[in-house]
């Protein structure tokens, strides 16, 4: 038996030791559902979880509810971080089964600690880290912002899905909250002294509608209208919506972020109202998974999980903050089956997320999660070849926004992943010379 085959024993025998303890953190998170950066039950559960079974625990890790739980030395070889989120969705709770994914991350965790402390050598480092605020705000990208993600190797998280997908599409999202600004009038007595900014909010409703003929399969544009006016016979004199734009690189929804701000524009100049729009939250990049670690968690899943749970590779989910720490550092978010047959953001995946049937699979997801974690600890190489396929995912994705724009501006990323993004253009030489590099910047 070769050492790392004794230390993934030794995981997913850690892993079973603690899956009562393990299921209890599931429900205890899904029990009191916690909305985006009010997440202090969760916090605490997942974090006395931690400090009791050996990690180096910090609580309120750069962000409240925020943490970062470690062991071993990144000095001895690779830090591995496994995330963790714990927020859920307003009046459905967990329907997108992130109670899983704190356990997935705690149980990942725990299960390669288990391993580190019986193989003879230091070998590197583990990190838990718990990231709040995925639904909408972005948490990540606050804590990559901050320097979260600095000192961090490879990063993994596994998420909650109908069906097993270990390469799920993750799409570029932005959100943009629009205000037209019109002026009041009697609506019978004197509407010509009115300008009516719920004309503008539906002719750009509408012009949503009529461009997404125009839209390629994988765009997505979203639309609601929020305010509309107030009395019936008053002429709106404000009108708000918000719209969501995702495309499958950050490059494609900027490129559609352009129609979509042509139809707001023009929906105001067409119906002489005043137009304002800012960004909700930070975009969200799109999901770069790293070929060389999917491969590693394909073969470790098939060590843990029957061949027959259902599958379907290369399915569209939404979006996710971790696209954005997949630009940062190597990357995987598989999706796993947990049992059911309903779809994420509904009541009935909530169901299914706080259900017993749920552990089984979450259990061989964790066990796979660590035993990848231990591919990388134990072989310098396997690291090295997993940093290449990262470069080389960044060269695609920058080299196209250098050739259309000339310049990085337009892309979401932070200033860190701004220097990981020219880092590895110049490992791989994507642009020749030192003038090519600065002129990314624009």
């Amino acid at each position: 038996m070769s050492g790392a085959e004794r230390l993934k024993q030794v995981a997913c025998a850690a892993i079973d030791a603690a899956q009562e303890q393990l299921g209890d953190v599931s429900r205890e998170i899904w029990c009191k559902p916690e909305l985006a950066f009010k997440e202090k039950h969760a916090h605490k559960i997942l974090t006395d979880f931690l400090d009791e079974h050996g990690f180096q625990t910090e609580r309120s890790y750069k962000l409240e509810t925020a943490f970062k739980a470690t062991y071993g030395s990144r000095a001895d070889g690779p830090n591995v971080s496994f995330i963790s989120e714990y927020d859920a969705l307003p009046e459905i709770g967990h329907a997108c089964g992130h109670n899983l994914i704190a356990e997935v991350g705690v149980g990942a965790g725990l299960g390669l600690m288990a391993a580190m402390k019986v193989a003879g050598k230091p070998l590197g480092q583990v990190t838990v880290l718990g990231t709040p605020a995925e639904e909408g705000p972005g948490g990540k990208i606050h804590l990559i912002e901050a320097g979260a993600f600095t000192d961090v190797d490879v990063a993994m998280m596994a998420h909650p899905f109908p069906d097993n997908d270990f390469r799920p599409v993750a799409l570029a999202r932005l959100s943009l909250d629009v205000v037209y600004t019109g002026r009041a009038s009697h609506a019978a007595g004197y509407p010509w002294e009115g300008v009516n900014d719920l004309d503008a909010a539906v002719t750009c409703y509408q012009g949503i509608s009529c461009l997404r003929q125009q839209c390629k399969p994988d765009w997505r544009v979203h639309c609601i209208i929020l305010e509309g006016g107030v009395k019936v016979n008053i002429i709106p004199e404000r009108a708000r919506l918000h719209v969501g734009v995702r495309a499958p690189s950050d490059e494609e929804m900027f490129m559609l972020k352009d129609k979509v701000m042509n139809i707001i524009t023009s929906a105001a100049t067409s119906t002489g109202c005043q137009v304002e729009h800012k960004l909700m939250s930070k975009p969200y990049s799109s999901m770069l998974s790293n070929e060389v670690m999917v491969g590693l968690f394909e073969k470790n899943v098939s060590r843990v999980q029957p061949p027959e749970v259902p599958t379907r590779p290369g399915s569209v989910f939404g979006s996710t903050d971790m696209g954005n720490v997949a630009h940062v550092v190597p990357s995987i978010h598989p999706n796993f089956h947990i049992g059911g047959r309903a779809v994420n953001h509904t009541r009935d995946f909530t169901g299914d997320a706080g259900s017993p049937m749920a552990q089984e699979y979450t259990l061989q997801i964790m066990k796979a999660l660590a035993m990848t974690a231990i591919d990388i600890l134990t072989d310098q190489e396997r690291l090295q070849e997993i940093k290449q396929a990262f470069a080389k995912s960044m060269q695609n994705s920058v080299c196209a926004a250098h050739q259309r724009h000339g310049s990085l501006q337009r892309f979401p990323f932070c200033n860190v992943s701004v220097d990981h993004i020219l880092k590895a253009m110049t490992e791989l030489e994507c642009f020749g010379t030192a003038t090519d590099r600065e002129g990314m910047y624009g």
